[in-house]
């Protein structure tokens, strides 16, 4: 590899402006496909086959008026007072003209809803004043019957003892009833019964009148108990000024194009309606963050004045940084391309931005550093091109694998959006190694001797002996660091113990955007629940019979409400077979809170008698599954991740313990870097500072894309630092005073590139975005620990404590591990100046040199390199 990136780099020399015209040409390209086949980003986080996605999709199939995603629009009176008739009329006939829209499927009149919200109130207090009415009519008739009953039991009684009495006379005078009295007795007793029979048909028909009554009492006091479990849920405010309306689409939220969200949102905004304004949720509005803004470019203007720093000409900042943007803009747009017919995440092309930027600069930088140091010494032009290439190259692309594995791997989580994420990182880093074996060898040749400052120019071939440590470090001072500077990163991480994964919500969003406006006016006026409504399904064992569906729905909506943090629950209603209720429940706490993802574990494990299984849907059970599924996916991508990289550097280092003591190096440094972020963003501190204006969760997959990309980032400070270490033992210093002379050869490259690396990062700490501004503080936070805690103090006192042990490799693995030769250091044996001579190496940080044997003597200049 070193000898063909060797040949490269001459050839890029040589044929300097083929390169850039064919770079030049791809970036066209890139740019040319964005345009014809790139399509729009989305802002909603989803995970196909959670919870909340099954479902969705059963609702799809089982109750599609139910089905489909929602959002919110708030009006308000700009005055804060009530609502006139007026306005009324205006905001119903703009949802009138927005239910028209593309792929919206349904709007809901909030002053409709709220009026007959009110008016089935009213029709219960009416129709218990009836029942009282129907009831007391039944009361009086039961008296009258009463009464009825006694007289005609009295006239019985009197019609039995006049009969006996004239039947018994009749007897005593020898006789029988005369016909005529017989006659007038069988009148009245017939006028008797007819009058029984009356009663009793009165009396069933009273029966039948109390079962109605009864019946109709209990549907009407399970409609009211309907309106009691939902009488917090309001359409419009208590005070008349603000009115939330419902926008339902014909599908997923996550599903439903850009243009049509947009399309909503223009008809809404451009309403003008008199005295009312119009604020749309983050549901619909949810904005795009910008992918380069002031704060990225105030970052490269600071690595541009790192680099001037450190190089000492404008040319020389100038090269990295032109190389890393002709890298973005390939590797973005040649992304972007793709975004016509795949899903993708709003903040996917930033990340690409990100690390194409970072690692561009920072790959273009160590070959050009190699390169400088050469010429210094005097290697020919070419000969010192080809020679970086070759060395510092090979380092450069052994150092974007690592990265590259990391990336790629995110694939392996099963989560679409993150496997795309890390593809698109991996396509920038991938043609930002590209750009630095080859453009920037191209650019060297042209630049020329111009890389060097005046001063070095002049003094070409007579550097002098570079000066290297002859003594090691104190082992008191190695035991001292290591514990101050473990104790300090433990300290740090200590907010992580308590951080929570979420997705953003309105609250997130900039304080001067509708959504936020939108947010807080809910959260105000309604309760900070409305702005996370659940959507509750209940599955039942066989249908529910048409008469009986109310009293199922009271059954069950208590039970819900019976829940904690329970605000409101409200039916939705059946679906077509009659097997299938869903509710709204409304939670006291916002989309985010604790509480509300405790609600939705909790309702999910609800055991309701008559009830087969519940489901929670809705934009809040659906960003909690996404947090609960990429937090499930962390611990294994990291297995992956870290033993891939062990065993790779095991090869390059040929030693056990150093990828060791290396990664958990990486682990102090990610949790503190995590404990950063969750201070800054879940607990608020500093919040001014960084522009966050509401705490809440951490951005649910920046932990696993924080591991992905500094996991990389951390091994390519450890091969160019401890490399220096391992060449300066295998040419014969001590274990420990290699270790000084590693850290003094690459602490200068190293300490440059991660402040340009944290400089890129934090640029994006001030975006728009919540996702974009937590993104960039974490990987700015775990490099800047990284490099300058990690690598530059506790591995070097490690290494240093380790001593001749830290170069372990157990015989058996010796003899079995190929020799990769990712430094290059045979390329260096091999290569001869033209004039004759041997190329002469440094202790170069970007060139780990293991095959000269340990032992070996310096050079004529008594430098101990290779």
């Amino acid at each position: 590899m070193a000898t063909l990136l060797y040949r490269l780099g001459r050839f890029s020399a040589r044929k300097a402006w083929l390169v850039i015209v064919a770079w030049i040409v791809i970036l066209g390209l890139a740019g040319g496909a964005f345009a014809l086949f790139g399509g729009t980003l989305t802002s909603a986080v989803s995970i196909p086959g959670t919870a909340t996605q099954k479902v969705s999709d059963e609702l799809s199939e089982k109750f599609p008026q139910a089905s489909g995603g929602a959002g919110s629009v708030v009006f308000t009176t700009t005055d804060d007072k009530p609502f006139s008739d007026t306005q009324k009329t205006a905001i119903g006939e703009l949802l009138e003209k927005t239910k028209k829209l593309d792929d919206v499927k349904g709007t809901t009149n909030p002053f409709d809803t709220q009026a007959q919200i009110e008016a089935q109130a009213k029709q219960v207090d009416d129709g218990r004043a009836q029942l009282t009415a129907g009831q007391q009519q039944i009361t009086d008739g039961e008296s009258q019957l009463a009464a009825g009953q006694a007289q005609l039991t009295a006239g019985q009684q009197q019609l039995d003892a006049a009969k006996a009495q004239a039947t018994a006379q009749a007897q005593a005078a020898g006789g029988t009833l005369p016909a005529a009295a017989q006659a007038q007795f069988d009148a009245q007793q017939a006028q008797i019964t007819a009058g029984q029979q009356q009663l009793d048909t009165q009396k069933a028909t009273l029966e039948q009148s109390k079962t109605e009554l009864a019946a109709q009492s209990t549907k009407l006091e399970d409609g009211a108990k309907l309106i009691d479990l939902a009488k917090e849920l309001r359409q419009v405010s208590s005070d008349d000024t603000a009115a939330v309306a419902t926008i339902q689409f014909s599908t997923a939220l996550n599903l439903v194009p850009a243009e049509s969200k947009t399309g909503v949102v223009d008809e809404l905004n451009g309403a003008s309606i008199d005295g009312v304004q119009v604020e749309v949720s983050n549901d619909i509005a949810q904005s795009i963050p910008e992918i380069f803004g002031a704060g990225e470019v105030a970052g490269v203007v600071v690595a541009a004045i790192v680099l001037f720093i450190m190089l000492g000409t404008l040319i020389g900042a100038g090269l990295p940084l032109i190389n890393a943007l002709i890298g973005v803009g390939v590797g973005v747009l040649a992304s972007l391309a793709l975004s016509g017919t795949v899903e993708m995440l709003s903040v996917t092309p930033v990340l690409g931005v990100m690390l194409g930027l970072a690692v561009g600069i920072d790959y273009s930088l160590f070959i050009l550093n190699r390169h400088r140091n050469q010429l210094k010494d005097g290697v020919p032009l070419h000969e010192s091109i080809g020679l970086a290439n070759g060395t510092s190259g090979n380092a450069v692309v052994f150092a974007g694998s690592t990265v590259l594995i990391a990336l790629l791997a995110l694939n392996l989580t099963g989560i679409p959006f993150l496997g795309l994420m890390g593809t698109v990182g991996a396509v920038c880093v991938f043609v930002a190694i590209l750009i630095a074996i080859t453009l920037t060898p191209a650019l060297l040749r042209l630049v020329g001797m111009r890389i060097l400052t005046k001063k070095a120019r002049a003094n070409v071939g007579h550097t002098g002996a570079v000066p290297v440590p002859n003594k090691p470090m104190s082992t008191v001072r190695a035991v001292l660091t290591l514990i101050a500077g473990i104790a300090v990163l433990l300290i740090v991480a200590i907010p992580a113990l308590s951080m929570r994964l979420g997705l953003p919500a309105g609250s997130s969003e900039p304080v001067d955007s509708s959504a936020y406006k939108a947010y807080k006016i809910v959260e105000d006026k309604f309760g900070a629940g409305v702005n996370g409504p659940l959507l509750v399904v209940a599955d039942l064992p066989e249908a529910v019979s048409e008469d009986d569906l109310v009293s199922e729905q009271v059954r069950i909506g208590t039970a819900l409400k019976a829940e904690n943090d329970v605000a409101a629950v409200a039916p939705i209603g059946a679906s077509k077979d009659d097997t299938l209720l869903a509710f709204q429940v409304v939670p006291k706490g916002g989309p985010t809170a604790e509480s509300t993802e405790q609600l939705v574990r909790d309702l999910r494990g609800l055991d309701i008698d008559g009830v087969d299984s519940l489901g929670v849907a809705g934009n809040a059970s659906g960003n909690i599954d996404v947090s609960e599924k990429l937090a499930g996916a962390l611990p294994l991508y990291l297995l992956v991740v870290v033993g891939l990289s062990l065993i790779i550097l095991i090869f390059v280092f040929r030693s056990i313990l150093v990828p060791i003591t290396a990664t958990l190096g990486f682990v102090l440094s990610l949790f503190a870097a995590f404990g950063g972020v969750t201070a800054v963003f879940q607990w608020g501190w500093l919040a001014p500072v960084f522009g966050v204006h509401d705490p809440g969760p951490i951005l649910s997959f920046l932990p696993i894309l924080m591991v992905g990309v500094l996991f990389g980032l951390a091994m390519d400070y450890q091969l160019f630092l401890v490399s220096g270490m391992r060449e300066a033992y295998a040419h014969g210093s001590s274990a420990r005073l290699a270790v000084q002379r590693g850290v003094h050869a690459g602490r200068t490259v190293v300490i440059a590139a991660a402040l340009i690396m944290t400089a890129v990062f934090s640029g994006f700490v001030f975006s728009n975005s919540v996702l974009i501004q937590s993104i960039g503080l974490g990987l700015a936070l775990g490099v800047l620990i990284d490099a300058f805690v990690v690598r530059l103090l506790l591995i070097p006192a490690v290494m240093h404590l380790l001593g001749d042990a830290a170069w372990w490799l157990p015989k058996w693995l010796d003899r079995i591990l190929p020799d990769v030769d990712v430094e290059g250091a045979s390329l260096e044996r091999t290569v001869k100046h033209p004039h004759g001579g041997e190329s002469h190496s440094h202790v170069d940080p970007t060139v780990p040199v293991d095959a000269v044997p340990a032992g070996s003597h310096p050079d004529e200049h008594g430098r101990h390199a290779g």
